[in-house]
């Protein structure tokens, strides 16, 4: 695996190993980052179930000021923290052993916004809907925010949340990535 952009780009970090992982490809992440914008301007990121921690670094790797990684498994969590230290992230990188319910409950308290939330569970859940749901309720993004959604075929998901609003969908191969944004109150107007 490599980071495609920007100041890490080509560098090459780790998958964890055995099958309880299931990273996103090159090609995936690139589409993903060709429609969030490309670059960024700073900010907070959070991954949720962050395996290697491919998303986080690509985003690091592309602006981002400051990345927390969240995964409850051991060897992910090994993973994370043997790649940050291979791709020169480390000072940027928060890496912690929860499960989603905790690290919600952590940021919280934290009092932090994120400009960017990565969901990319394990294909089989239910429990996505009630993530995207307490993400607003425990006002963790900012203003700008964009959520990425990554999901299986057995996943239904709608296309607004509270403000949150889907503003892409696309299918690659089993995997379907959903962005969602604020909707902009302005949208509404109309010049007279």
């Amino acid at each position: 695996m490599r980071i495609i952009a920007g100041d890490r780009r080509g560098l090459h970090f780790e998958a964890v190993k055995g099958n309880n992982t299931r990273p996103s490809t090159d090609k995936v992440r690139e589409a993903l980052f060709n429609a969030l914008g490309q670059y960024f301007e700073g900010g907070n990121s959070l991954d949720l179930f962050a395996g290697s921690g491919a998303l986080s670094f690509e985003g690091l790797s592309r602006g981002i000021d400051h990345a927390i990684m969240i995964d409850r498994d051991y060897r992910a969590i090994q993973t994370i923290q043997e790649n940050a230290k291979k791709l020169r992230l480390e000072e940027y990188s928060e890496i912690l052993r929860l499960d989603y319910q905790q690290a919600l409950k952590h940021v919280s308290r934290l009092g932090i916004q994120f400009r960017i939330v990565y969901l990319d569970p394990p294909y089989k859940n239910e429990y996505l809907p009630l993530i995207i749901e307490q993400l607003i309720t425990l006002n963790l993004l900012t203003p700008d925010a964009q959520l990425v959604v990554e999901h299986g075929p057995d996943v239904s998901l709608l296309e607004t949340y509270g403000a949150l609003t889907c503003v892409y969908d696309r299918t690659y191969s089993i995997s379907t990535i959903k962005i969602y944004e604020f909707e902009d109150e302005n949208d509404d107007a109309t010049d007279k």
